[in-house]
């Protein structure tokens, strides 16, 4: 039989090695959470707005995965996303959006997030919001498109003159981007001639025309978000639907900030509204000052500042 006082020197000179050992399994487990805090962290998903894609978001998501997963996707019938044929009913056609962003979720086996949207991706994400609450935990609008009803003004409320209503007017009886397709090749060029922003806006990341040529591909093929859109739409810059009409059924629990640009053609006022059809919810509104509608892209820094600054209010 072993001597007990032996034993217990045993015992003593392997407490003493432990303790000059400045290590433990909670130690472990402690620094092991600190690693992967940012991948534990509720994740931001990002939806884009009409004509736009995945690409557009460039600017964006490297400086916000920093502290969180980011995920982006194409809308359905945009970008690389499938183009199935939309009904022709603005309530169905907006479900079918809102249904295939629930199964892109499902997919990936996200069970909260962060939703952000901008312009008609702000449109859609609320509406799937109201449908499907439990899976957000904030909700991020950004230039959010179709939320105010038509004026009765028209166009002359934001300024516009009456022949630019008249265009517009006329287009609204076709597919937005017909006229695209309909120039051949010479689409690329009428893309650049027509939106000169968006070369500007990512000159520091191309010097070339991958910007543009981005934009052109994205809405050269086969329509069918557009046409989705267009079902949407009342003269293109209204929904048929406005959403204000149906904010109030979003969550009293529920987050949501809105995020305009100062100079954009978007009425930042809407934010109030909002607030006050969520009179006991937290509703906040950010404008970035010098930015137009396309506030990510113009304002990149501003708008993941703010962006950033919400989502450490999550976690």
């Amino acid at each position: 039989m072993q001597d007990e006082s032996e034993s217990n020197g045993k015992v003593s000179r392997w407490t003493w090695w432990a303790s000059w050992r400045p290590t433990s399994l909670s130690l472990l487990k402690n620094t092991e959470t600190k690693i992967l805090d940012p991948v534990s962290r509720t994740p931001l998903v990002m939806v884009h707005g009409f004509g736009g894609g995945v690409g557009l978001w460039i600017k964006n998501l490297d400086p916000l995965c920093q502290s969180r997963p980011v995920f982006a996707f194409d809308l359905l019938g945009f970008g690389r996303s499938s183009r199935p044929r939309f009904l022709l009913d603005p309530v169905q056609a907006e479900q079918q959006s809102v249904i295939s962003i629930e199964h892109w979720r499902q997919a990936l086996g996200l069970e909260k997030m962060i939703l952000l949207g901008h312009s008609l991706g702000g449109y859609l994400a609320t509406s799937y919001t109201i449908q499907y609450p439990e899976r957000v935990c904030h909700l991020i609008l950004v230039d959010p498109w179709g939320f105010s009803p038509a004026p009765p003004e028209g166009m002359a409320k934001l300024g516009f003159p009456r022949w630019v209503e008249a265009l517009i007017a006329v287009a609204s009886l076709f597919n937005p981007l017909a006229v695209i397709r309909a120039t051949g090749p010479w689409g690329p060029k009428l893309i650049c001639r027509v939106r000169p922003d968006f070369k500007k806006n990512f000159e520091e990341l191309f010097n070339d025309d991958t910007i543009m040529e981005y934009i052109y591909h994205c809405n050269a093929q086969t329509p069918s978000g557009e046409v989705g859109f267009r079902t949407m739409s009342r003269s293109l810059l209204w929904a048929k639907r406005p959403m204000l009409d149906r904010v109030h059924l979003l969550p009293p629990g529920l987050p949501v900030t809105l995020v305009y640009g100062g100079q954009s053609w978007m009425d930042s006022a809407t934010g109030e509204r909002v607030a006050h059809l969520r009179p006991n919810s937290y509703t906040h509104t950010v404008v970035v000052e010098g930015a137009p509608h396309h506030v990510y892209a113009d304002k990149s820094e501003a708008f993941n500042s703010v962006v950033q600054s919400v989502c450490d209010t999550v976690d």
